[in-house]
């Protein structure tokens, strides 16, 4: 197991080095290809050095949300930035190669989702994952760890899920502080105990940047999490850039945190406003009383989830009753084998940065989920 950071170079027992996705080269969001194939052609373009090109992959759903997958490069329309551009290539190649990245929420919030999320995923790999196809499994909470490096192997996926567990709710500082339940008595000067964190910023930018940059084919994550984000050093603009630079689609898999430690029963997520509950001396408050912290403002995860996936192309779903886990992942093989991969060559003019797309369908009543945008470095 290790950290993920966006300078950490470890050699170990996994096969590859985070450092190999550091370093340098085209941006992501651009991609290297040959002349124009006829409209009518299914097959990827041929690479070369020449052109670039920025890929889409959408789905198209029919007015009662059933995938359409017949249509041809004539039934779809592209703006950037409000004027029309040519769709230079088009395929719809189902056997494409996935490389596809699961990122699990082990804050407490999530405690009683885990069992659920291990059993459901382990299903999902083994339907979505073949020979060619490439996976990993990152979790995080107060930090982001990278349990299983790319592989196609199901059973070391399989392992790295059932070595996912919730993290404890206070995190111990360097002084040797002690957590809720240690023997080690919790006095004495230099002591503390803080609030374990939610990094789900830093999960997806360090997954996007360090781990699916430079893959090239298909690449999406998956996220099972409350949404709600304490702790990351990265904003979540930055992690929906890197996303998008990375050519990654973040299908999201919202469970509902519980309010104890969401925030809602105190600023710091205690029950009962603090990790010692009642009065006393760290309290600030008479003796009987309960101990007054400052409100954090309130999060909706659900947005941010429903953000995430709608800029990056793929969807926000809600675990319930009515679409429990299993069936949600069932969906998202679904599109993720039904895409159509269009792709188109940036004027010269084009600015360096990000630049707005608008993919639409002529079909009647259809609905096309893709990209908003994508970003253009310029040499």
């Amino acid at each position: 197991m290790r950290k993920v950071s966006r300078v950490l170079c470890v050699t170990g027992s996994l096969v590859l080095s985070l450092c190999a996705f550091s370093q340098s080269s085209a941006p992501a969001s651009t991609k290297i290809a040959a002349a124009t194939p006829s409209a009518n052609d299914t097959n990827s373009p041929t690479m070369s050095s020449k052109i670039r090109v920025v890929n889409l992959f959408a789905t198209v759903r029919d007015k009662h949300g059933k995938l359409l997958p017949g249509l041809a490069v004539s039934d779809f329309s592209l703006q950037e930035d409000g004027k029309p551009v040519t769709i230079r290539y088009f395929s719809r190649d189902t056997d494409l190669p996935l490389t596809l990245g699961l990122l699990v929420d082990t804050s407490m919030s999530q405690r009683e989702s885990l069992d659920q999320e291990k059993t459901a995923s382990k299903t999902f790999y083994d339907q979505i994952i073949r020979d060619k196809d490439k996976a990993f499994l990152i979790h995080f909470d107060r930090e982001v760890e990278l349990l299983q490096d790319l592989t196609s192997s199901r059973p070391k996926l399989e392992s790295a899920l059932e070595s996912l567990q919730i993290a404890s709710p206070y995190q111990q500082d360097d002084s040797g502080s002690s957590s809720p339940g240690d023997d080690s008595p919790r006095q004495g000067r230099g002591r503390s105990m803080h609030r374990a964190g939610t990094t789900l910023y830093d999960a997806i930018f360090l997954a996007s940047d360090e781990l699916l940059k430079k893959q090239q084919g298909r690449k999406a994550i998956v996220i099972l999490s409350d949404g709600v984000d304490r702790g990351s050093k990265e904003s979540l603009e930055s992690a929906i850039e890197a996303a998008q630079r990375a050519d990654t689609m973040v299908y999201s898999v919202y469970f509902k945190g519980e309010e104890a430690f969401g925030g809602r029963r105190g600023g710091f997520g205690f029950p009962g406003g603090g990790p010692m509950g009642g009065g006393g001396p760290m309290g600030g408050g008479r003796r009987g009383e309960p101990r007054r912290y400052p409100q954090e403002e309130r999060t909706d995860g659900k947005k941010i989830l429903e953000r995430i996936s709608k800029e990056t192309g793929g969807r926000m779903f809600e675990v319930s009753k009515k679409e429990p886990i299993d069936q949600i992942y069932s969906s998202i093989e679904e599109e993720l084998r039904n895409e159509y991969n269009l792709g188109f060559t940036p004027s010269k003019d084009d600015n360096a940065g990000y630049h707005k797309l608008l993919l639409k369908a002529n079909a009647k009543d259809s609905t096309v989920q893709t990209r908003d945008g994508f970003y253009l470095d310029r040499d």
